[in-house]
């Protein structure tokens, strides 16, 4: 018997041996770090980098679903070297950052890689999954699929009859004025940003729309800007069944496929097997730079409009007042005064697009803290750099 288990010891050694030798650096760190808090707030900073770049492979982390591009790749060209006057070392380094690519006119101008990344990696969007999923609503109205976003929810979700978003419509989804209480406080573990992960759903009820529908109103709905995640969660069920079809494929099929993504991307699904529509997409930053391309050209895709007339003018736009000084609120956009505007998540991820100066910034990092309100100005420094950026393309000679 002893002989029998000391054979067995031996050969689970050379298996863990011989994974270890043939797991990528990726996974290697990945083992190392893995969290058992299904918690990305509280995650440790080596955690974090370790995670945000495997997402999709964390078993303790819902499942998640393809969004499959296609054989033709958008091509983004490289072109000058763009002349930031910064440091983009130090820039980096202080951001943390994980990626960096600056496309203008259609070609890269930088692209700089950091925190042993490369282009080759999927990093997680957090909320810059927001700006896809109101696109989704876009593609959605122009397929027909949903009458008009002055519908209220409540036609295209059933199961939120009868809570307070009965009066409310898509529109005031998309802009966060729904004017239901919520609270968004990344450091609260009551909040119901931490509590709405772990709800169980009511029998038969996606888990998103069964938290939601308990939550009361605190405003007239169209009065009152409150950031809201879990209201993108419910865009994205609505979207989906109002398209039959999950919001993975439904994305695949009008703008990663058809523009020309070069890698399948991955969408993290929540409990009741829908995608977290309010986060977590991994996907490449050179993808991300080539949606900030389908945006500022026009929501087009193989020659196709995917977009309503109109659309992204109308959802770039600054519809709510955040209380910031520097940032708007549009259909899941942050706009800004100058006509730019961005997606945003957490811990440093962006899609920065300026329109003016035929401009996409793709950022992807790992910040200290998830946001400027828990600390910190890394999102000041960054919108900084971003000004840079445009003040350095302005300085270059015209042809």
């Amino acid at each position: 018997m002893k002989k029998w288990i000391v054979s067995v010891i031996v050969l689970l050694a050379l298996a863990l041996g011989t994974f270890w030798a043939m797991a990528d650096k990726d996974m290697r760190r990945l083992v190392l770090n893995m969290p058992t808090d299904t918690d990305v707030l509280f995650w440790s900073t080596p955690q974090r980098d370790a995670v945000f770049r495997s997402m999709d492979r964390v078993p303790i982390l819902s499942k998640s679903r393809i969004i499959a591009a296609g054989d033709n790749t958008f091509p983004l060209p490289e072109g000058e070297p763009l002349d930031t006057g910064t440091d983009i070392d130090a820039y980096m380094e202080a951001q943390r950052t994980a990626a960096l690519v600056i496309v203008q006119d259609g070609k890269i101008r930088l692209e700089r890689y950091g925190l042993d990344f490369g282009p080759e990696g999927r990093w997680t969007s957090f909320s810059v999954a927001k700006s896809f999923t109101s696109t989704l609503v876009g593609a959605a109205v122009k397929d027909g699929h949903i009458r008009s976003i002055e519908d209220k929810v409540s036609d295209y979700i059933p199961d939120l009859r009868g809570s307070a978003y009965d009066n409310v419509t898509i529109r005031q989804l998309l802009t966060m004025t729904s004017g239901v209480k919520w609270n968004e406080d990344y450091a609260d573990p009551e909040s119901d940003v931490a509590l709405f992960n772990t709800h169980k759903a009511d029998p038969g009820v996606d888990a998103t729309v069964s938290y939601m529908r308990q939550l009361e109103s605190e405003a007239t709905p169209g009065t009152k800007w409150v950031y809201k995640t879990g209201e993108t969660n419910l865009i994205g069920v609505l979207v989906s069944s109002a398209t039959g079809k999950n919001l993975s494929d439904y994305f695949s099929e009008k703008v990663w496929r058809p523009f020309g993504m070069e890698q399948d991307a991955s969408w993290l699904l929540g409990p009741t097997g829908h995608e977290i529509s309010g986060c977590c997409v991994q996907a490449s930053t050179r993808d991300y730079a080539r949606f900030g391309m389908f945006i500022l050209g026009g929501g087009v895709a193989n020659g196709e409009p995917v977009l309503p007339d109109g659309w992204i003018a109308e959802a770039t736009m600054k519809h709510a007042d955040t209380g910031s000084p520097d940032y708007g609120y549009g259909y899941q956009w942050w706009t800004l005064d100058d006509g730019a505007f961005m997606a945003r998540g957490i811990f440093g991820q962006a899609i920065f697009i300026d329109p003016k100066r035929q401009l996409v910034i793709a950022s992807n990092g790992n910040w200290p803290q998830a946001s400027d309100r828990q600390g910190g100005d890394h999102g000041e420094k960054r919108l900084a750099f971003f000004r840079q950026v445009q003040s350095a393309i302005d300085r270059e000679p015209k042809p």
